[in-house]
């Protein structure tokens, strides 16, 4: 299930060749873009099936009333721009249009979170998660690696109904090998551990990994629990998880408020109350920088992680 042979891939590149495969199976899917089809490779498509591909400018508010009206009209249909005007700028179009309707629209964003480096604070999502898993009948999903990425897209365009899955403008490592199975309907433990349970997903998978192998160094055995969906949130893998360890991080490319680390301790406030820490921005816009720099700045890199989880721990 685990990569062996660590590889680096773009996140975009795979959600644009996974559009075309399935294209060629689904003649159904239609691709909608703001004008940035080249920076989220929905450009593949387009290359693709140039009938099926609808270029609509910079004006995401349309996009997504075209995307509804083109699965009201029995298209699925997958929507794309960055992570930022994806959703903040889309929200009454997304909750009134698309979710009242249930309606068949993949919006798949790509540059979230602090990651988008030196874009700045204007394009840089911190709060995107918590707009979408607050609007009813929207599926949440945030992939940790190339080979998730591109299972969570053909597991989309199976599944009727509205869906916001978040991919980063970075290249990500490899986590898992073809021999994964994305399943919606649980986390995944990426590692054993009986200290402390790290739960985690995206972008910051690869750096919680790393931050472990420093924890075994002295001494605490770190559980790992990758959540994909965050909504709906599957609480089982969770609550077994802390009932051994009885202490939770969480560390996410996202705000500390309404995101991964909020569903978190909404599901153990109601299952199994544990204290739990956690680690992201903290209602905080981002700013211009490279972006292992961010990274660091803000606390998500393995070094950080590692440091954070100690101090939680007190350990001297």
């Amino acid at each position: 299930m685990f990569s062996k042979n660590i590889e680096i891939k773009s996140p975009r590149n795979v959600y644009g060749d996974t559009l075309v495969e399935l294209g060629a199976k689904n003649p159904n899917i239609v691709v909608l873009d703001a004008d940035l089809s080249c920076s989220t490779q929905t450009c593949r498509f387009a290359k693709a099936y140039p009938e099926r591909f609808f270029n609509c400018g910079i004006a995401e508010q349309d996009m997504m009333g075209t995307a509804a009206g083109l699965a009201y009209g029995g298209k699925t249909v997958f929507a794309s721009t960055f992570a930022m005007f994806a959703t903040a700028r889309c929200l009454d179009q997304i909750r009134n249009t698309i979710c009242y309707s249930k309606l068949d629209v993949k919006i798949v964003a790509t540059h979230g979170g602090i990651t988008v480096g030196e874009d700045g604070a204007s394009h840089q999502a911190l709060e995107d998660i918590s707009y979408m898993r607050s609007i009813p009948d929207m599926k949440v999903i945030v992939p940790g690696d190339c080979e998730e990425v591109k299972q969570v897209i053909e597991y989309a365009a199976n599944t009727p109904g509205p869906m916001y899955i978040r991919i980063p403008r970075t290249n990500l490592k490899s986590v898992f090998s073809e021999e994964y199975k994305f399943n919606p309907a649980t986390g995944v433990k990426v590692k054993e551990g009986n200290d402390i349970t790290i739960v985690t997903n995206g972008e910051t998978l690869y750096e919680v990994i790393e931050a472990s192998k420093k924890l075994q160094e002295v001494g605490i055995e770190a559980e790992i629990l990758h959540y994909p969906v965050v909504k709906p949130f599957k609480h089982i893998a969770l609550k077994q998880s802390v009932q051994k360890t009885g202490k939770v991080v969480v560390v996410e490319n996202h705000s500390i408020i309404g995101g991964l680390g909020s569903a978190v301790c909404e599901s153990l406030c109601e299952h199994y109350p544990a204290r739990v820490y956690r680690i992201g921005t903290k209602d905080t816009f981002g700013q211009s920088g490279e972006q292992r720099q961010l990274m660091e700045f803000y606390g998500l890199t393995d070094k950080k992680i590692y440091e954070k989880i100690i101090e939680f721990m007190d350990v001297k």
